[in-house]
């Protein structure tokens, strides 16, 4: 199976190539936990397979799952790495469209490496909410775009308890049954945040977050805080720019293209 290697902001995507059809989607997705899985196989934080759509309204759409084998709806950070991903085989222009599990995506190739994305609507919004977790009584916000988001603004992001608090508040009752992916935010400069994130799926922290990066800028202007443009600065230094437009969010930041091959058997077998 060949496949590609890219990076969104420092998330890390396998994407293979199926527009002939020949692969069977029910026959990989059981693999992807394997293919994922880091130090024994290729190692990724998530899985597309691209495939013509159904309706001539889009270009193509993809089958996404996260490096755990659960089905994702969106992937910002990947939905920039696969329509450059796409545009490169030939199959599209630089402007396309593209169906994922959140609706209808919308994506421009602005030069070799950048892509600018266009996100559905976000909704769900609440902002300054309080819950309990454990001993703690946790302020937060929420926001779904296209995934669910629990933003918390903290002092420290660098020393946050990404991993301990953000697990316990990705199953927290309060956004059963789904989870959330829970984001920690600090304002470091003018229209300027800093975040990490620890996302459901791949169940820790991942070195970016595109819809994280939408979420947490938009509850940041939400509370007075920035102004569009936002620019988002990650744990894998390639940092994005958010943009609000009439209620619409755009993403924009480098994909890099990092490798191509074939996956062998052996990847799958540990």
């Amino acid at each position: 199976m060949k496949y590609a290697k890219m990076t969104g902001s420092g998330n890390d995507f396998i994407i293979v190539n199926n527009m002939d059809r020949r692969l069977n989607v029910a026959d990989i997705a059981p693999l992807v936990p394997k293919i994922c899985a880091r130090g024994v196989s290729i190692g990724a934080d998530g899985f597309f397979m691209i495939e013509p759509a159904d309706t001539k309204d889009v270009d193509f759409k993809w089958h996404f799952y996260n490096s755990d084998g659960t089905t994702g709806e969106m992937c910002g950070n990947g939905s920039r790495c696969v329509a450059r991903f796409v545009h490169r085989l030939g199959y599209v222009g630089k402007n396309m469209r593209f169906l994922t599990g959140a609706g209808v995506i919308a994506a421009e190739i602005i030069d070799e490496t950048h892509v600018k994305v266009q996100l559905t609507t976000p909704h769900s919004l609440v902002i300054d909410k309080t819950l309990d977790a454990g001993s703690r009584q946790i302020k937060y916000s929420y926001v779904n775009t296209g995934v669910p988001h629990a933003v918390l603004f903290v002092d420290d992001v660098e020393s946050a308890d990404v991993a301990g608090l953000g697990r316990l508040l990705r199953y927290h009752s309060a956004f059963a049954p789904a989870g959330a992916n829970v984001d920690f935010v600090k304002m470091v400069a003018p229209d300027i945040l800093r975040m990490r994130t620890y996302e459901r799926g791949v169940e820790g922290e991942t070195l970016a977050c595109g819809t994280g990066a939408v979420a947490s800028a938009l509850i940041a202007i939400e509370k007075g805080l920035v102004k569009s443009p936002v620019h988002i600065k990650t744990s894998g230094n390639i940092d994005m720019n958010v943009y609000m437009v009439n209620g619409t969010p755009y993403l924009e930041g480098e994909a890099r293209l990092l490798s191509e091959g074939e996956m062998f058997s052996e990847a799958m077998k540990y």
